[in-house]
């Protein structure tokens, strides 16, 4: 839809709801339900469809705050419209909103209209959400599974990829093809050397200089762009000899001088952390969703199918997804669901199946008596805190939150020792219905190792790594504005990258409301309370979070203080602050220094 249809579109669904406030006729309101919730997702999904070639001006214009505003518009839209849409049809026909016979019959005339669609299972993801926002408060689950239709056939690889001629090199005339993918409105500032300088890297790691590779089959490149805050990718993978497949992925910024190439990503590593949920989605120029993901999948075979939904901004349609590898999970493997490794949340209730790659999560009613932040803001205020998480640029070192809401699990399914807790301790949120499990709520996060886990069972090099990459975490999440006051080491967690993520956010804080002290100036022999004592609200003390940390080991503390000194001081977090009233847009550094190509003159 253009701008003019998107407008025709919004006016016929303000025109069907009044219709539906106008009837007392259960059959007419139910016709007319139909074509309502069909009307508003169609102007939704074009709204949404409108975002992408708009974050790609954005580049072009080396605009970032925009990219920022669009990533934001496009991760609220879908939940704006539902929850809208399910308070008017509350207000315009409330004796039907609880029917469930309404409901059944709404949604068996709901599926031959989008029947053969290509977004069929996002359309049908629209009208479960919005029949959960028409219960609120009401116990009643709705399935996240999408059946009840035939997949459509969906497109062909060769759709959304452009394959290249392999050899027994890549060819800088190739990669100059491929730079030329996305259309760019703006030049780039020396596309042949940049081509020539690719080819370079790709041939020397890939050992195709040498030979120790074999000839390259092929290259298959997306054929759109992917674009992220300041930055826009081109996404591909090279088949080597007997189809072995590699990422190949050129990371592109934008200059005055015009567009450049600053790295390259050739490994599953560098590739899984600049995709991970654990960053802002892309936004990608391309609506063959299904397609993209696969391809995403097939470059990083160990993320799930349903994170490559989200990373593109697909997220319903991954929250489908995950709660159905979730099932084949547990159906596959036998497990049941155990509570967490690590120590027991004193807010939240984490548990999960032994080989999961995800972690469930709940709020308890009341948290535990380890709790030390005064009195307890309630279940909603912890939810807010990790919808936060969800809506912001979480700039690398914050995981991503799948919240779910009316969700059924077969009792079955959870071991007696945490069921019998979760019933007792989260009985706000949890439910027992006959043989189900029912949640009013329930966050599904990707699962990590607790770092106090992690420094028990790694080797000597790989905590020190660790150690280390706690310090990034905590700098990449001052940037984006985040502050955890609570520094203790089990709330955050190690991937199988060595890369360290917060995933615990009940002790979040807006950091630019922080109020940054120190004790340092005063005296020894003070005995007197220090004027910070008596101030209100969060107040922080650099130099104490060595002691925050709660990392026993000895040479650990001293090389986190030796690699992150600046981080006990208020001079680091006095400009943060700053930066952070300035409107600045922090860049957040995504890959290795050493995948950027080297240029003869800086960049």
């Amino acid at each position: 839809m253009n701008e003019l249809a998107l407008e025709d579109g919004a006016i016929q669904c303000r025109e069907i709801l009044e219709r539906i406030r106008g009837t007392n006729q259960e059959l007419e309101a139910l016709g007319l339900t139909v074509r309502w919730i069909l009307a508003e997702f169609d102007v939704f999904y074009s709204e949404f469809r409108k975002i992408s070639p708009l974050a790609q001006q954005a580049f072009e214009a080396r605009e970032p705050q925009t990219s920022l505003a669009l990533s934001r518009h496009r991760l609220s839209l879908y939940s704006v419209c539902v929850h809208r849409m399910g308070l008017e049809l509350v207000e315009a026909f409330p004796a039907i909103a609880m029917n469930e016979n309404f409901w059944r019959e709404v949604e068996r005339r709901y599926q031959p209209l989008i029947e053969g669609r290509y977004e069929w299972d996002l359309a049908l993801a629209f009208i479960h959400s919005v029949r959960r926002k028409v219960y609120l408060e009401e116990w009643r689950p709705v399935d996240y599974s999408q059946t009840g239709l035939e997949l459509p056939t969906h497109k062909h690889t060769d759709d959304v990829c452009r394959t290249f001629a392999g050899g027994d090199r890549i060819d800088p005339a190739t990669v100059r093809e491929i730079l030329e993918l996305p259309g760019f409105k703006v030049a780039y500032r020396d596309i042949e050397d940049d081509a020539r300088l690719v080819a370079e890297r790709v041939n020397r790691v890939l050992g195709l200089d040498s030979g120790e590779a074999g000839p390259v089959e092929a290259v298959q490149m997306v054929g759109a762009g992917f674009f992220r805050n300041r930055g826009a990718y081109l996404v591909g993978r090279i088949v080597l000899q007997g189809g072995r497949l590699t990422p190949f992925v050129i990371a592109l910024l934008n200059s005055p001088e015009g567009i450049y190439v600053d790295a390259v990503l050739t490994t599953e590593t560098d590739t899984h952390n600049c995709f991970s949920s654990t960053l802002a989605n892309f936004h990608v120029t391309h609506d063959a969703y299904h397609e993209l993901s696969r391809f995403l999948h097939s470059i990083m075979p160990s993320r799930t199918v349903g994170l490559h939904y989200t990373t593109i901004g697909y997220n319903h349609l991954g929250k489908v997804a995950v709660m159905n590898e979730l099932e084949q999970e547990i159906e596959s493997s036998g497990e049941v669901l155990q509570t967490a490794v690590g120590s027991p949340g004193t807010v939240a209730i984490g548990f999960s199946t032994p080989s999961s790659a995800y972690n469930l999560k709940v709020i308890r009613d009341h948290p535990t008596d380890g709790y030390k932040w005064g009195e307890f803001g309630g279940i909603e205020s912890v939810k807010e805190k990790y919808a936060q998480v969800h809506d912001i640029n979480r700039t690398g070192s914050m995981l991503d939150n799948i919240i779910y809401h009316f969700v059924r699990l077969d009792r079955d399914w959870f071991e007696p020792a945490l069921l019998a807790n979760l019933l007792e301790q989260a009985s706000e949120s949890v439910s027992l219905q006959g043989d189900s499990i029912v949640f009013k709520f329930l966050i599904v996060q990707q699962r990590l190792t607790p770092l106090p886990v992690y420094l028990e069972t790694a080797s000597d090099r790989h905590k020190e790594i660790a150690v280390v990459n706690l310090g990034y975490c905590i700098r990449n999440n001052t940037a984006a504005n985040i502050f955890n006051k609570d520094l203790d080491a089990r709330n955050y967690g190690v991937s199988r990258y060595r890369k360290v993520y917060l995933f615990d956010y009940d002790a979040l804080e807006p950091l630019g409301e922080v109020k940054i002290r120190s004790n340092q100036d005063r005296f020894d022999g003070e005995e007197d309370i220090p004027d910070w004592y008596f101030e209100e609200g969060v107040v922080f003390l650099p130099e104490e979070m060595e002691v925050g940390l709660c990392i026993p080991n000895r040479h650990l503390r001293r090389l986190f203080r030796e690699a992150h000194g600046d981080l006990m001081t208020t001079a680091y977090w006095e400009r943060i602050q700053r930066e952070i009233q300035d409107g600045k847009v922090p860049p957040v550094s995504v890959y290795p220094d050493e995948r950027r190509l080297r240029r003869t003159a800086p960049a």
